[in-house]
């Protein structure tokens, strides 16, 4: 299993959040999550369960290595459900529009 705090760090990364983001959107201190990188602390399971929520993601998503089972949260449910009733070109689209959001330009 990856190390939570790099774990942490790549998935806020991935977003181009700052620590202060990521503080701000999980309603934590940034002292805090400053402290688990500087004291190589492991957050607690409420912290953690905040970080997800941010992240919208669920704690076995954030504990997952690559190619285990995960529980989807209820807005990930609801993508795929949606997702599966659009057409191919449809699909396209979101996927284009997807990365125009993250600023993808590949």
């Amino acid at each position: 299993m990856e190390d939570i705090l790099a774990r942490i760090i790549k998935l806020r990364q991935a977003r181009g959040w700052s620590e202060y983001q990521l503080a701000v959107k999980s309603a934590l201190p940034q002292s805090t999550i400053s402290s688990w990188y500087r004291k190589n602390l492991v957050p607690s399971v409420q912290s953690l369960e905040k970080i997800c929520a941010a992240f919208d993601i669920s704690l076995s998503q954030l504990f997952a290595g690559e190619g285990e089972a995960v529980e989807l949260t209820e807005s990930q449910r609801l993508l795929l459900e949606r997702w599966a009733a659009l057409d191919h070109d449809q699909r396209q689209a979101v996927l284009k529009l997807m990365e125009t959001m993250a600023g993808d330009k590949s």
